[in-house]
């Protein structure tokens, strides 16, 4: 499915909202020249900054990866799909669509994502141990090496010992053969870091990592400039995301977040997870990535 061609009338509100986004980033640029010259050589290594697709509105489709382009994005987030479809991304004629566009678009699938999790538990339902199964697959074919395992909503394991305890059985099951696909199954969770590594302890396994939701972290009330440095190599991938507001205008504070990144050695990707879109979707996801490229420069 593409995009449809936006009127002349779209374009100069689109580019009113860009430019009028440019103008609030100057003093986040200016910001992030207090970095100092101790950052310098790590800014040679750079990041690469994406979008999940259900922020984009483009859930399990192709079409997310055009958008990604025409917003100077590197990459999307996919999602393996609704649960109604029983996760389309199984099938090989969807990933032979997502493939192809990739190619045409020249930007990456640069991890999956089991946001049906959150309604099928992990911790209680059949059917989410053979998707997480099955996500290794797809991301093997796919070219990708990460998938974000949700635990939000049904899934939630706050206060849920008996339903960690399933998972961590069921993580283990699995991991031997996420080790052989070099695939890295990412969990996501409202817990804090100490209860996450508990996780990854008991699991065992390199494939069983965190992934780092910085918006949800510090909406719990975690210090999550502490928790990157305390979980260290054990995170795979970000979220970037802020409950306030747009990327550094919100609660988030972005510079620390990349010193914190800078002491654990982390280079890769970070996905606008976008919450407040004041500039609406595109002009909110364009500010979102340009604020975001003046702190994480891109890869060179």
């Amino acid at each position: 499915m593409k995009l449809s061609r936006l009127t002349r009338r779209e374009m100069l509100v689109n580019s009113a909202g860009l430019a009028t986004a440019r103008l609030m980033l100057r003093a986040g640029r200016l910001d992030a020249l207090s970095l100092g010259s101790s950052h310098v050589a790590a800014h040679a290594l750079g990041f690469k900054i994406g979008a999940c697709d259900w922020t984009l509105g483009k859930r399990a489709d192709p079409s997310a990866l055009e958008m990604a382009k025409q917003l100077g994005l590197d990459g999307v987030q996919v999602d393996l799909g609704h649960q109604a479809s029983d996760l389309p991304l199984r099938t090989p004629e969807l990933q032979k669509k997502y493939l192809e566009m990739e190619k045409i678009q020249g930007v990456e699938m640069a991890s999956l994502a089991i946001v049906a999790l959150n309604e099928v538990p992990y911790k209680s339902d059949p059917r989410a141990e053979q998707w997480v199964a099955d996500s290794i697959d797809v991301s093997k074919a796919l070219g990708t090496h990460i998938v974000l395992v949700p635990f939000f909503g049904r899934g939630d394991l706050r206060g849920d010992k008996e339903g960690t305890d399933v998972v961590v059985r069921h993580l283990r099951w699995v991991a031997p053969k996420a080790e052989k696909a070099g695939v890295i199954l990412g969990l996501e969770s409202w817990l804090s870091a100490e209860q996450h590594r508990d996780i990854l302890d008991r699991v065992g396994s390199p494939a069983v990592q965190v992934y780092y939701d910085l918006g949800n972290s510090h909406k719990q009330g975690y210090d999550i400039y502490k928790e990157i440095r305390f979980l260290g190599k054990n995170i795979c991938e970000f979220h970037a995301k802020d409950y306030d507001d747009l990327y550094g205008k919100g609660t988030i504070n972005f510079l620390e977040v990349r010193r914190a990144m800078d002491d654990i050695g982390y280079r890769g990707w970070i996905h606008i997870e976008g919450v407040k879109m004041p500039l609406g979707l595109e002009g909110s996801v364009r500010y979102d990535e340009e604020y975001l490229r003046s702190i994480f420069p891109r890869q060179t």
